[in-house]
């Protein structure tokens, strides 16, 4: 007797497709990506290149230089100093208005220069950036206790109170191109 040849049953896998697609759709869909957040810095507008930029007289005693090099270390005022003292030494630069003479003449004409070397660490920076920062936001919180009898952080964003105290010291943080030393 002869025997019949059996197929033997096969799997449809027309529809595998779909469903591969379909899964990958909704991993797309459900999966989130980090956000890098960055530093919040309002950067100055697009220069036109047509019209040249004005030249700034600015007093050499209104301007804090804070130097950075590659390896990492600070120079302020051409003076090497560990980075605990960087608020402290802004904050008597800022808050100077004529006193000492190798300070600032008042506090709205008072500028940080920032300027770092190429080698210079992302840590390293935002550090100093922080530092900077702090000195500015603990001069403003003064000042609003001062005068207001409130802290800075309490007043409303957009009060009277806390334009001036904004006037009063305005974040003026000079960042100059990175160098080679």
């Amino acid at each position: 007797m002869a025997r019949k040849s059996r197929k033997t049953p096969e799997i449809n896998a027309g529809s595998m497709a779909d469903i591969a697609f379909l899964l990958l759709v909704f991993f797309l869909v459900t999966t989130t990506m980090d956000q890098q957040k960055g530093l919040r810095v309002q950067l100055p507008p697009y220069p036109d290149p047509t019209v040249p930029p004005p030249v700034v007289e600015q007093n050499d005693r209104n301007v804090l230089e804070v130097l950075v090099n590659s390896g990492d270390q600070l120079l302020v005022e051409r003076k090497p100093l560990k980075i605990g003292d960087l608020t402290e030494i802004t904050k008597k630069h800022i808050q100077n208005e004529g006193r000492l003479p190798n300070f600032a003449d008042s506090s709205t004409a008072a500028i940080v220069s920032l300027k770092n070397d190429r080698g210079t660490s992302v840590q390293r920076y935002v550090q100093i950036y922080n530092e900077l920062i702090r000195a500015y936001n603990e001069a403003r919180e003064e000042y609003a206790l001062k005068e207001y009898g409130r802290s800075y952080k309490d007043l409303p964003k957009d009060s009277d109170d806390a334009k001036a105290v904004r006037k009063k010291y305005p974040m003026q943080i000079s960042e100059a191109e990175p160098v080679e030393y």
